[in-house]
């Protein structure tokens, strides 16, 4: 599986940190996991045939030092790829770092991963092909007052010649189960979650031609995130000449004996003997697990503050009472389908640009399970299930930010052919508030004053969210854009491990009246939450 001619090794160094000594950086649920699962694909001798290295919850010193040393003494024909799942985070001048275990928020320089440190170890090692997957949480990376713009500009940070990138967004997830919200259960990242299911499965070989490609890789993540319904979407970058190979495909389970392809009997592409007049199993019903749900729920900053209960309409498939769920109108057996042959797939020859390129698509007529019931249930249509839509109470809890996911195990659409039912995910969505804005745990507002108000000083009322009126003092003289900070008086944690504060910053106004706007200015409002 070499990328371009040479024989070359295929090194991988798996950087994940799921807790922080800063409590501004929240604890994320999925770098760990999903490190173990992807390096375990990429190890597999049939699929990546890579030597990995996992490293977890490492100071920024151990990092950099395991990514020098990852880059150092490589030959011209090496793969190399690096997967980084983390916090991301950018200083006052807009440069992106990315966030250890021992990493202070103020403090990116010395106590942060720079990506410009990861760009010059990449641009002075000699192998000529890196692939770098970053799965990070940037809902903290930009701070108040940044000279940056609120993008993340991993292109410019981390490109360069031979090089491809796959990044994606992620977002901290909570779990919702029974009548009480965990937040230390491990929930799989969806964009690696969708990495190590295109590799392990080998549905992300698009052409079917038994190696997974990075382009392919990029489309079938991209693909399943978008049918997901998320609102995150993953971005490649890549520089280089020729198809960067990442894997190959594992061998798939051996088709039924008498297959058929939508150009004739197996034997043209399909392996294993003709059926041969020998006895052939039963087919059975088979089973599929349901679609995972995504919904957006609207919040103001009041409700995310001090928490909230909400109904909300889900519209999904339900199991089908008629059946339950089996899809039969009598014994629950099935015949193979003729269509696919049972093997729930059918192969399409498209014309590509160089070559014609083979795509598998589900069955149509039995819509991927690969068996058909004899005598359909009249209500499914024998599938097993039929939509309905159903009320549902959301308990949002206390201090829930924006990108918060709610997950309702078994509440997304029921399996078809009687299989498991998916999750359904509520994912909350705050709407702007006029008077403050999120910075992490902590909340932002801006006191104007006459300069006459701020020469004497004194004592100010301020609206909060959560305490109602507050009393801010200040002292004469003060300056324009002095900032003061109200402990205590931010948001609750949805750990619990108390709350964040609130920032006032003062502004002064030539004369009496309500200031321009009425609202914190630009620059105050360039903060993610």
């Amino acid at each position: 599986m070499s990328v371009a001619g040479g024989e070359g090794r295929r090194d991988a160094l798996l950087i994940a940190t799921d807790t922080y000594d800063d409590t501004s950086l929240r604890s994320l649920r999925s770098p760990s996991q999903d490190c173990t699962a992807l390096a375990a694909v990429l190890a597999d001798p049939y699929i990546g045939g890579f030597r990995t290295e996992q490293l977890k919850d490492a100071r920024a010193h151990q990092a950099m030092r395991a990514v020098e040393q990852f880059f150092r003494d490589r030959s011209r024909d090496d793969l190399l790829l690096l997967h980084i799942s983390c916090h991301g985070i950018k200083d006052d001048d807009g440069s992106l770092y990315f966030a250890a275990l021992d990493t202070d928020r103020d403090l990116p320089a010395s106590t942060a991963i720079p990506a410009a440190f990861l760009r010059d170890r990449m641009n002075g090692c000699r192998a000529r092909t890196i692939v770098v997957l970053l799965d990070c949480c940037y809902s903290g990376a930009f701070v108040p007052g940044a000279k940056g713009d609120d993008q993340v500009h991993v292109r410019d940070e981390l490109g360069g010649h031979g090089r491809v990138v796959l990044t994606a967004t992620s977002r901290t997830e909570y779990a919702w189960e029974g009548e009480r919200l965990r937040t230390r259960v491990p929930q799989p990242s969806l964009f690696t979650g969708a990495l190590i299911r295109g590799l392990a499965t080998g549905a992300a070989d698009l052409n079917g031609d038994g190696r997974i490609t990075v382009t392919e890789l990029y489309d079938f993540v991209y693909e399943s995130l978008y049918r997901s319904g998320v609102r995150q979407r993953p971005r490649m970058w890549a520089d280089v000449e020729y198809q960067v190979t990442i894997a190959r495909v594992a061998t798939s389970r051996p088709p039924f004996a008498g297959d058929t392809t939508e150009s004739g009997p197996a034997g043209d592409s399909a392996a294993g003997p003709r059926d041969g007049g020998q006895p052939q199993p039963e087919p059975t019903v088979s089973a599929r697990r349901g679609e995972d749900v995504v919904l957006t729920l609207e919040l103001d900053l009041a409700e995310t503050v001090r928490g909230a209960k909400k109904d909300v309409d889900v519209d999904t498939a339900i199991v089908c009472p008629n059946c339950a769920g089996v899809g039969t109108a009598g014994e629950p057996t099935a015949q193979r389908c003729q269509e696919c042959g049972g093997r729930g797939e059918t192969r399409v020859r498209l014309r590509g640009l160089v070559r014609p390129r083979t795509d598998v698509r589900p069955c149509h007529r039995c819509d991927g399970l690969g068996t058909v019931p004899p005598q359909p249930c009249s209500e499914c249509a024998g599938e097993g299930r039929v939509r309905a839509r159903r009320a549902l109470t959301v308990e949002v809890p206390a201090g829930s930010t924006d990108g918060t996911r709610l997950t309702f195990a078994g509440q997304g659409e029921a399996g078809a052919g009687g299989g498991p039912s998916g999750d359904l995910y509520i994912e909350i969505e705050e709407r702007p508030d006029p008077r403050f804005v999120r910075d992490g745990d902590d909340l932002r507002a801006r006191l104007d004053l006459t300069r006459a108000e701020a020469a004497l000083g004194g004592a100010f009322p301020l609206d909060t969210p959560l305490d109602g009126r507050s009393t801010v003092l200040i002292s004469p003289g003060v300056r324009d854009g002095h900032t003061l900070r109200l402990r205590n008086r931010g948001m609750p944690r949805a750990q619990g491990d108390g709350r964040g504060d609130l920032l006032v910053r003062v502004g002064l106004r030539e004369k009496d009246g309500p200031p321009p706007g009425g609202a914190p200015d630009g620059e105050t409002h360039r903060v993610t939450g």
